[in-house]
């Protein structure tokens, strides 16, 4: 297959070409397995204003990520395969100075320049804010990442998802973790500028202003600005969220997020670990969200495509959506059965990188949020090192049967899916690390809609592989 002996040829060649032993390096900041940037070492506090730079730091990160996509449209009427491929290089500078007085100030400068079928290069001053410290509570204002259920920074492409606001995060507390943030503005991952949050762009006078504000893709098509400016209504977004973990082996979470009179969302999740004979450990866990239509429903429509036909109530986006998952650890080795379930009303909107169903059935680039979607899912994780295979390698193997409504014309052809990562650390080499993540979607060709006309066939193959430098 083309697309896997290039991605292949690639990934040898980036290992040869930066792989070298320097036992010297201090590891500053790492990446987790969610995609965000933990921060390992941080400046120090200060009681002089003229060291609040000199004794603040700088973090670096190079990246190389090469993207393979090939479409196949296998409908009765035409045969064709559309290929893309298209290297990101790039990285980013992030400066922290030192803290006085509880305060300090980040601000972090990301670049990427692609090469392929599409040439372009995107400069943006992701963060920019102040931060106030004391006693591990924190407050930021500006322009920062931020890891909620809906908002995240889904650091997965080149330049992650960053909001502008008010973040509070309170950790003073036992085995508590409490968030409150006011979203004003966002930036996604490759957009240059900040922007509305929820509002897609449609000013006629300007080419490619749907790109221009909120264009991901679970924003909703028909929550458009101009509609909202009609009907004076500002996108802004507020969210809370609490985590505890007080109860024996359980861990509960409940947020709500809301983008007033539009649209609110509650969720509440909880986890529970068994630990068994012979290592075995077992976790099942729930989700549960509710979708308030505050307003929305009546602008956009109950479809995100703005298609409605096959909707109980066409005007409203109200609905609900439950998944659940049980992990079986042991060893160096896991096995999640998931399943989701989405409420035959109104799609779930989900606009800010945050995937309702993550972690319970989402597969890389899949949307299976819209009304009357089911999903099964099968996972499986294996770390190579653990095992004492292979040094710093690990991979993920999942496969996902997507049932979506075949009545909905504005919702796609049903599909499996599979997905295989891998990712290696290089222990003579700490900052350095490479990943490969592999799509395989296999839709259906010949599903009807009302009017005798095919949906479009969902089928597609899709290789990634990034190499990333951090120091």
């Amino acid at each position: 297959m083309k697309l896997l002996t290039i991605t292949t040829l690639l990934l040898v060649l980036n290992i040869n070409l930066l792989y070298a032993k320097n036992e010297k390096v201090i590891v500053k900041h790492k990446i987790n397995c969610d995609m965000t940037v933990k921060y390992k070492k941080l400046p120090p506090t200060t009681n002089k204003f003229s060291e609040i730079f000199t004794n603040g730091m700088f973090y670096g990160r190079l990246r190389v990520n090469n993207f393979g996509y090939e479409k196949e449209n296998l409908s009765n009427i035409t045969n064709m395969t559309i290929d893309n491929y298209i290297t990101g290089l790039g990285g980013s500078f992030v400066y922290k100075t030192a803290k006085i007085n509880g305060f300090s100030f980040t601000n972090g400068l990301y670049g990427a320049k692609t090469v392929g079928h599409v040439q372009s290069t995107i400069t943006t001053f992701g963060q920019n804010y102040l931060q106030y410290e004391e006693n591990k509570n924190h407050l930021k204002l500006g322009r920062f990442p931020l890891e909620t259920f809906l908002l995240k920074s889904n650091d997965t492409k080149m330049i992650p998802n960053t909001f502008e606001g008010g973040y509070l995060e309170i950790l003073s507390l036992p085995k508590t973790e409490l968030k409150a943030a006011y979203i004003t503005k966002q930036k996604l991952r490759d957009h240059e500028n900040f922007h509305h949050p929820f509002a897609y762009g449609d000013n006629q006078t300007t080419p490619h202003s749907q790109w221009s504000q909120n264009d991901d893709g679970g924003m909703h098509r028909g929550l458009t600005l101009s509609k909202l400016q009609q009907n004076h209504i500002k996108d802004n977004i507020i969210v809370l969220e609490a985590k505890n973990g007080t109860l024996p082996h359980t861990f509960f979470r409940i947020g709500y997020t809301t983008v007033p009179n539009l649209i609110s969302s509650s969720v509440i999740e909880g986890t529970y670990k068994l630990k068994l004979d012979k290592g075995f450990i077992i976790m099942p866990s729930l989700r549960y969200m509710q979708q308030f239509d505050n307003g929305a429903g009546a602008i956009g429509g109950a479809n995100l495509r703005n298609n409605t036909i096959g909707y109980s109530n066409p005007n409203s986006l109200a609905s609900s959506l439950i998944a659940s998952r049980l992990d079986i650890i042991k060893d160096e080795s896991s096995i999640r059965f998931g399943y989701s379930k989405v409420d035959d009303k109104g799609d779930i909107v989900a606009p800010w990188r945050g995937l309702p169903t993550a972690g319970y059935t989402r597969a890389m680039s899949q949307t299976n949020w819209y009304a009357n979607t089911q999903t099964y899912m099968l996972r499986a994780d294996y770390d190579f090192e653990k095992a004492r295979m292979v040094e710093g390698l690990r991979g993920m193997m999942r496969y996902a049967i997507q049932d979506f409504d075949d009545k909905k014309p504005g919702v796609q052809a049903d599909s499996k899916v599979l997905t295989i990562d891998f990712i290696k650390h290089y222990s003579s080499m700490p900052n350095f690390y490479t990943k490969i993540r592999t799509a395989f979607v296999k839709g259906e060709s010949e599903t009807e809609n009302f009017d005798g006309t095919l949906k479009a066939d969902p089928s597609y193959h899709e290789v990634r592989l990034e190499v990333n430098y951090l120091f």
